[in-house]
């Protein structure tokens, strides 16, 4: 059977091949959205802050469950490419039984610590007993949440990622009803919206499973090759999304702290806007780097440079057209997305309204530092994968808002997001440029 990551991509084709999966992951960011809707609409803004703290844990569960998947993606498709189709399907199935097991151990984990883990996310008194209910219906549900992420990853591996958009859309139209049964009808809260998300991320885990349990086409289980040397590289070649969202993690905990004490729970809540903004409009640099990585990857392993570099090329103009699209949107229409959780008048629309249209800088430069880590990932050099996602997610951030904040308080804050893309895009321009030759991404 022919692999279709084999075949000539030219602009219109490589976006089609990369659109179910940039909706697959506005569909998981859809599910955030809805639940903060249905609770600040539903519920109150000091509910939609006690849910913002718990972000930090799921960032962790999304680090580590993307850094198996598309750091084990890379590995799978390159051997694909190689023509090791047996050993590709080996490794796949110890991969996803893996994924399991560490989901598994994490859950278990912060259900024993959950409540030194929730104060030291900045959790106060007021907002304590909201957040350990929604966090606590999540972390039964932790295995679910990695074998989705694990699922949606590989259904474009095989090919097949109609597949995974088509799971994703069954699972987002699950949880907005449920959101709104549960959370709207019967008034429970964050344990409603919790349930529902939870639910949703179950259907394409359990789903996927049952796909790849059929031995059918190029991708499917097989006895597991329980290798040290796949298992590292796997995680050496994902470093880079596990620390960008570990990364976030960090941050994230650290903006919801510096806020509350700044402005208080409406703070919070300002920020939690922010991050629902990110879910939707980072889901097409996100998505779309994750949809078009599994064809590098295959075009490197398979060496042919001349494809790679046109493949470089589409890549690069459609994420530059996005960048300035993204900044048009969130600058011009920042009030009516702000308004959807939080109607004015009222202090949370006035500090997210404000604070979002100072952030929105930021992504005039961050879908091309997200397109240069995932592509050193499909090209299996998670080092320099991992240093971009550091800089902009870590290290320029980190520095620029406690810089900021200092100066210019509450709105330094929003400041901190601009500077740091900014600032790493000058290193991933350097790093694009610097090994152009030797991938052959820039000179077929």
């Amino acid at each position: 059977m022919v692999n279709a990551l084999a075949r000539e991509f030219h602009t219109a084709s490589l976006l089609r091949f990369a659109l179910p999966t940039v909706l697959m992951n506005l569909f998981v960011g859809l599910y955030y959205i809805v639940d903060g809707v249905c609770v600040a609409r539903f519920a109150s803004t000091d509910a939609l802050s006690a849910m913002n703290i718990t972000y930090p844990t799921f960032f962790t569960a999304l680090a580590i469950s993307i850094m198996l998947a598309t750091g084990g993606s890379a590995v799978v498709a390159k051997k694909m490419g190689e023509g090791h189709g047996e050993e590709a399907r080996g490794d796949f199935s110890f991969l996803a039984l893996l994924t399991f097991l560490v989901g598994l151990a994490f859950s278990i984990a912060c259900l024993v610590f959950i409540r030194p883990l929730l104060y030291f996310l900045g959790a106060s008194d007021v907002l304590y007993p909201m957040s350990r209910t929604y966090l606590g219906i999540q972390l039964c549900f932790t295995p679910a949440i990695f074998l989705q992420m694990f699922f949606q990853t590989f259904f474009v591996t095989a090919g097949k990622p109609k597949i995974g958009l088509l799971l994703s859309l069954c699972a987002g139209c699950t949880n907005i009803v449920l959101d709104l049964l549960l959370v709207g009808w019967l008034h429970l809260g964050v344990s409603g919206a919790s349930l529902a998300t939870c639910v949703g991320y179950s259907i394409p885990a359990v789903a996927g499973v049952v796909y790849f349990s059929r031995r059918r086409g190029t991708l499917y289980f097989v006895k597991p090759r329980c290798t040290w040397n796949v298992l590292w590289r796997s995680c050496s070649n994902g470093a880079s999304e596990m620390l960008a969202n570990l990364s976030t993690s960090i941050t994230t905990a650290v903006f919801n702290i510096l806020m509350m004490r700044m402005e208080g729970e409406d703070g919070v809540a300002a920020i939690t806007l922010l991050v629902y903004t990110q879910y939707l409009f980072q889901a097409f640099f996100t998505g779309f780097s994750i949809g078009v990585a599994p064809v590098f990857s295959y075009n490197y392993g398979s060496g042919n440079r001349q494809r790679l570099a046109r493949l470089f090329g589409i890549s690069i103009r459609s994420v530059l057209a996005g960048s300035a699209g993204v900044f048009l949107i969130m600058e011009l229409f920042a009030p009516w997305m702000v308004a959807v959780f939080a109607p004015p008048p009222s202090p949370v629309y006035d500090i997210a309204v404000g604070g979002i249209r100072i952030y929105s800088t930021a992504y005039l430069f961050y879908g091309t530092n997200v397109f240069t880590s995932a592509l050193f990932t499909a090209l299996s050099n998670g080092k320099l994968s991992a240093l971009v996602s550091l800089l902009r997610t870590l290290v320029f951030l980190l520095l620029g808002v406690f810089a900021f904040s200092s100066l210019f308080g509450a709105t330094g804050i929003w400041m901190a997001g601009p500077f740091a893309e900014a600032v790493t895009v000058v290193w991933s321009l350097l790093f694009l440029k610097c090994r152009g030759a030797q991938y052959g991404y820039l000179h077929p």
